[in-house]
């Protein structure tokens, strides 16, 4: 069996048949949030002798940064075959030396332990229908003007250039800042996602400022399903839980190496653009 799977490059070809994998592992994404991360991704796919997809990975480079490794998947008859580590192995070299950052699953992380990645931290996902909240004062939408200042935060927070995918958030959903006279201090993104839509990346200086920008969307949605990735480290966690949130699982933050100069910085990322993204 393990003779028949062929290693491929993924392209838009395999969207269909990623979409059945992703939902076999119960995970929500959409055919759209697989063709979002496909254009913003290099991948790698494995098929078997009649063409069908088997395994995914799609590697997502932000500049020569760093990159993320996401939407790890093989296909349960596939599995002990060796499979995963191929795919993994064959994403990281697409890499070509670029610092690694992964949200890894419990099955996941000793594969990625032993691929020389480091447990960095916990992302706790917390979803579900957000309660009627009053819009906070000092929040207000993006101008166009406003593109090269989300990039500069963004890039502080998270350590690497991650224009494209800033660009493709403008595209896909709408951006909330907000401003100290006229220099943007920080800044939530939304955008349909899954079952709904998720807020994130949430790029602040400090926690209150973060859940000014997510309340700013969710008050504009009361009873929609959203949905927020956030660090353990953040702090907002049981204010998302309140505000009908709650947290209902997770990730393994990992990195190879394990460190790298965002943790200096001033402003931090308060919630992810999704697991996958960073």
């Amino acid at each position: 069996m393990q003779n028949q799977i062929d290693i491929v490059a993924f392209g838009p070809e395999h969207i269909d048949g990623a979409v059945e994998l992703s939902r076999a592992e119960s995970w929500p994404h959409r055919r759209e949030d697989w063709q979002l991360v496909q254009q913003l991704s290099a991948g790698i796919a494995a098929v078997d002798a009649d063409r069908r997809l088997t395994g995914t990975t799609l590697l997502t480079p932000y500049g020569q940064d760093c990159a993320t490794i996401n939407m790890v998947i093989v296909d349960k008859s596939m599995r002990g075959l060796g499979v995963g580590r191929k795919l993994m192995e064959r994403a990281m070299a697409l890499a070509e030396g670029r610092p690694l950052r992964l949200v890894a699953t419990k099955e996941g992380l000793p594969l990625y332990e032993k691929l020389g990645f480091v447990t960095t931290g916990e992302i706790r996902q917390h979803q579900g229908e957000v309660r009627p909240l009053d819009r906070p004062d000092g929040v207000e939408d993006m101008q166009a003007g406003d593109l090269g200042s989300l990039k500069a935060l963004d890039r502080e927070a998270y350590g690497a250039d991650r224009s494209a995918l800033i660009d493709a958030l403008v595209r896909h959903g709408k951006i909330a800042v907000i401003r100290k006279g006229e220099t943007i201090e920080a800044w939530a993104a939304i955008r349909p996602f899954g079952r709904g839509e998720v807020i994130g990346p949430v790029i602040a200086p400090d926690a209150k400022t973060a859940c000014a920008l997510i309340a700013f969307h969710a008050a504009s949605r009361p009873g929609a399903f959203l949905r927020v990735d956030t660090g353990s480290e953040t702090g907002i966690a049981p204010w998302l839980s309140e505000i009908g949130l709650p947290h209902v699982g997770g990730g393994i933050a990992m990195r190879r190496p394990s460190k790298d100069n965002a943790e200096q910085a001033r402003r931090k990322v308060y919630a992810l653009a999704n697991q996958a993204l960073g």
